[in-house]
């Protein structure tokens, strides 16, 4: 018997049933399912070849798989960035590998953030969702006495949901900790 990640059997036991239950899907294949999971982060133009690598290295241990190195389209004099410049890293993750950073995010990552009153309910307008991270030491992962320079992480979150109240649905399902939208009252006069 192969192994299946916890947040996959937890899409498959529970989270399967109530969004065929509560949306009153007729088709299985209706039920919105997460696709793939991108990281991204950026790298100053004027980062030598070690910080490249400790970037790679870092942005390597979040994710669980070697991370592609982002080049530069064309120089542009204002940014000191010419063509073919190392400008970033990003990884996508897929199958085990995105179930298994999607849990250490949902369950060990994000509640470490300091003040953490979670994450925005909006979406993006087609089911997808992005975070933006400031600061890529709340995964167990990175040691803070190896990290010389701290760097942020764009999270994407790409969904089979056709809308964002069934993509939101879905992500809040798996546990993801939205922010609660407070309605203001006005008072009468």
């Amino acid at each position: 018997m192969s192994y299946v990640p916890t947040l996959k059997k937890i899409y498959n036991e529970q989270v399967f049933a109530e969004l065929m239950k509560s949306r009153g899907y007729k088709n299985r294949h209706q039920v919105p399912k997460i696709l793939k999971v991108s990281l991204n982060t950026g790298i100053d133009a004027e980062a030598d070849k070690n910080q490249i690598v400790d970037i790679q290295r870092d942005l390597g241990a979040i994710a669980g798989q070697k991370p592609v190195l982002t080049k530069s389209r064309k120089a542009i004099s204002n940014f000191k960035l010419r063509e073919n410049q190392v400008v970033g890293c990003r990884v996508t993750l897929r199958g085990n590998n995105m179930w298994e950073f999607l849990y250490r995010l949902l369950a060990v990552a994000l509640p470490t953030i300091r003040d953490f009153r979670g994450v925005s309910p909006k979406l993006d307008g087609q089911g997808n969702y992005n975070i933006g991270i400031t600061d890529f030491t709340i995964f167990p992962e990175i040691t803070v006495e190896n990290v010389k320079k701290t760097m942020g992480l764009d999270i994407t979150i790409v969904t089979s949901a056709d809308t964002d109240e069934e993509g939101r649905e879905l992500l809040k399902l798996l546990g993801m900790p939205f922010r609660r939208v407070e309605t203001k009252t006005v008072a009468a006069a």
